[in-house]
């Protein structure tokens, strides 16, 4: 990509996005320039490498080799560990998570939000708990951290910290996921 280009990033992850997707979340994964490929077995994961290199190939898109990594049992991708038994987040963002000290300032809040709330799909109820701390990051509202915004506080580090496994689902046939963060609305099918 041309150098200064602001929207770059953007171009390249629509394009990679674009060549990828007939096989996009059923065994790849794509952000920006990193191609993650995930499978199985051993077998299954030669003919998914084989499919997206003669894809990468068609489309004239070549990779550094030495920037590659191939046969890997773990992988830290975006903040997340993908392995065999599924997709967790990442250990070592939990030292910095529980290390957190009570927070001071609007823009603090808006900083630790920022962090666990990239991570609010393993989080239920997350909006919900977050509430106190969102209030607190309002101009009109006056900072004042009390046993509430404290509680939310703590409650979102142990949940972090907690979180679940996400596994990959079994099987091929057709699947849809309602989802109603509101829990308020109806569920819709793509």
């Amino acid at each position: 990509m041309p150098f200064g280009l602001r929207n770059a990033p953007a171009v390249f992850m629509d394009l990679m996005n674009r060549v990828c997707k007939p096989y996009l979340d059923q065994f790849v994964i794509v952000f920006i320039d990193d191609i993650l490929i995930y499978s199985k077995s051993k077998t299954e994961h030669e003919q998914h490498l084989r499919k997206i290199m003669e894809l990468l190939k068609e489309e004239k898109i070549y990779a550094k080799f030495s920037k590659c990594e191939f046969w890997q049992r773990e992988v830290q991708f975006l903040g997340h560990v993908v392995n065999n038994e599924g997709i967790h987040v990442d250990p070592a963002k939990f030292e910095a998570i529980k290390n957190w000290y009570t927070l001071k300032t609007p823009t603090e809040i808006r900083s630790f939000l920022g962090l666990v709330g990239y991570y609010r799909r393993f989080i239920s109820n997350f909006s919900k708990i977050a509430l106190p701390l969102t209030k607190l990051t309002q101009k009109s509202e006056p900072f004042v951290w009390e046993q509430k915004q404290e509680d939310a506080f703590q409650t979102l580090k142990h949940k972090l910290c907690d979180a679940p496994i996400l596994s990959l689902p079994k099987g091929f046939d057709d699947f849809v996921v309602y989802y109603d963060p509101s829990h308020q609305g109806l569920g819709a099918r793509d």
